[in-house]
């Protein structure tokens, strides 16, 4: 007779019966295996495990070589987690009969839910052979055969097993949910979509399922996808893989700073996982909160030494953090493991700069050209590196590159402008200025630059607009005002040129004053570190005589006063710091 017995997930069988042992005259021996047996299947209707494992274990010792002992025994070792064991009974099962369907379908499933897809596939395989049309699988088996399928990397046959499934329960929103991440790792989205879609409409209050196809319309660029890793966050916010999701997706979005705190919730949930911890690094690295993204990220790569990303990350972050000198091994490590990663070598010239070593980072950067040839930030980076090095005969072309490749980039045009100035090359110079303050009309410098220019090419009136606008972008800069005193000079507008050299010569006035007030609170602030108030107090009056509106002097001297049990006169100066903070605002 055949005898189910669904065990949770596992859909296993047991098999077992008197006739197993008949003989014209049973031994005692066997008579007491089948006694034990039935037992043993007695118990299990109880539900009482620990029975029906003692007598199972019975029957195998009294009647070893037949297999439904082993099978039934296997089974129950399963379900009571033993896993190990239980294979190994269902292992003995099928090798003492190797056409037993049922010890067939017990040992696939068990080797599906242990990892072991190798060893299930061809099980399944010969079990849906065998079943042929008359009687299919069921939708459990076929699932599962299709897990084991896709872990073993055929996802097209595991695609078709469970669409089988599906066919089977279409009303099950879990099914629908497990064909679309097949359809993902093909990849094909419009499936995926399509059977996610299905599951969140059976199941709305299925987390995962929203999550799912949040991925989708982001794979596929259509709108909504946010809206569904946020229903996900909804419905799930202690599901760890459900909260890095939505961190991961709001950074991607560009939204950082909001996807700080919920990655962080990530790592509370799961403090082991690595991924959560470098996804969290990553946007704190681009929020700027480079510290604590170091201290992420040199977990990530002692856990992970051969992670070359986290590796090149590391590094990068290092470099932010104006150490590059020890962030440079880091990037070469990574390099090492992918010579093919260009923005390894991109980000080991950036720190090889740092440490002015140019010539090392010229030859990173020639070797990420060669990787990504079209590429316009790596030969803008390559022409930026020649500059530094006045190299104007090597810039010029790669900076050139960059800019027919990337048309609306105002930088390679920019520093082209420069390099054209440097050399003489005014008309060129100001075409290039000219293309790129069109692009960023907010480069107070450049404006400068180009009003300079114009004044060597003698275009006067277009030199003194330059320099205007250089002047609305940079008002606190002496400079612009000079060059443009010596352009209305040109012009014969002396008074003109007198008024701007006012302007420069009050402008350079405050900056002097304003470093001599920084100087002077500096001191008085290591005076009132080593409890010196009156001379601390000195120094805080010195500053405010040389800049009245630096409002650090009137917030230390308040600090200094009130040390001093001077209360009126301390609030007096916190005040006037307040006011001058919420003018300066």
């Amino acid at each position: 007779m055949r005898c189910l017995l669904p065990l949770g997930v596992l859909a296993l069988v047991l098999c077992f019966g008197g006739a197993a042992y008949a003989q014209e005259q049973p031994s005692a021996t066997l008579r007491q295996a089948d006694a034990d047996y039935r037992e043993g299947v007695a118990a299990l209707n109880r539900n009482d495990l620990k029975t029906a494992q003692l007598k199972f274990e019975a029957v195998v010792r009294l009647a070893p070589a037949v297999a439904q002992g082993h099978s039934a025994l296997g089974a129950v070792l399963v379900r009571e987690g033993l896993w190990a064991v239980g294979t190994r009974e269902l292992e003995k099962a099928l090798a003492i009969k190797p056409n037993d369907n049922a010890a067939q379908l017990n040992l696939a499933m068990v080797y599906s839910e242990t990892g072991a897809a190798a060893k299930a596939v061809p099980l399944f395989a010969k079990l849906k052979t065998e079943a042929g049309t008359r009687q299919p699988l069921g939708a459990t088996v076929l699932a599962a055969y299709a897990r084991s399928l896709a872990a073993n990397g055929q996802t097209n046959a595991a695609i078709v097993e469970m669409k089988d499934a599906v066919a089977q329960e279409s009303g099950s929103p879990e099914w629908h949910d497990e064909l679309g991440t097949l359809y993902a790792q093909e990849p094909d989205w419009e499936s995926a979509e399509q059977e996610f879609a299905r599951a969140v409409e059976l199941k709305d209050g299925f987390a995962r399922a929203h999550m799912h196809l949040g991925f989708a319309l982001g794979a596929e660029q259509k709108p909504g996808a946010m809206e569904q890793f946020n229903k996900a966050y909804r419905l799930a916010p202690g599901d760890a893989e459900v909260v890095m999701a939505m961190g991961k997706a709001m950074g991607d979005a560009g939204n950082d700073a909001q996807a700080v705190p919920i990655l962080q919730h990530a790592v509370e949930l799961t403090p082991r996982s690595i991924t959560a911890r470098y996804q969290l690094a990553l946007v704190l690295q681009r929020v700027n909160r480079v510290p604590e993204a170091v201290e992420l990220l040199r977990h990530v790569v002692v856990v992970e030494p051969k992670n070359a990303d986290a590796l090149t990350n590391l590094g990068m972050a290092l470099a932010q953090a104006h150490n590059a000198t020890e962030g440079i091994p880091f990037l070469k490590r990574a390099i090492g493991l992918n010579a093919q990663d260009a923005t390894a070598h991109q980000d080991l010239a950036a720190a090889y700069i740092q440490v002015n070593r140019i010539d090392d980072a010229v030859g990173e950067l020639k070797t990420a050209i060669k990787l990504l040839p079209d590429s316009a930030e790596l030969h803008y980076d390559l022409g930026a590196a020649y500059k530094l090095q006045d190299d104007a005969a090597d810039a010029i072309p790669e900076l050139e590159s960059a800019e027919k490749l990337n048309p609306n980039g105002y930088e390679p045009s920019y520093v082209l402008g420069l390099l054209y100035m440097q050399v003489a090359r005014y008309t060129e110079a100001a075409k290039q200025l000219e293309i790129s303050l069109k692009l960023h009309p907010q480069n107070g410098e450049g404006w400068a630059t180009l009003g300079s220019v114009y004044s060597k090419l003698d275009r006067l009136p277009e030199a003194v607009t330059a320099l205007r606008e250089a002047i609305t972008e940079m008002p606190d800069q002496a400079d612009s005002h000079l060059i443009l005193a010596s352009v209305l000079v040109k012009q014969h507008d002396t008074a003109g040129a007198a008024q701007e050299r006012k302007v420069a010569a009050d402008l350079m006035r405050q900056h002097m004053n304003l470093q001599r007030a920084e100087v002077a609170t500096n001191s008085g602030k290591s005076l009132l570190d080593n409890g010196k108030l009156d001379d601390a107090i000195a120094q805080f009056r010195d500053a405010l005589t040389f800049d009245p509106a630096y409002v650090e002097a009137h917030q230390r001297l308040a600090e200094a006063l009130q040390k001093e049990g001077r209360k009126a006169e301390a609030a007096e100066e916190r005040a006037k710091a307040e006011a001058l903070g919420s003018r300066a605002k």
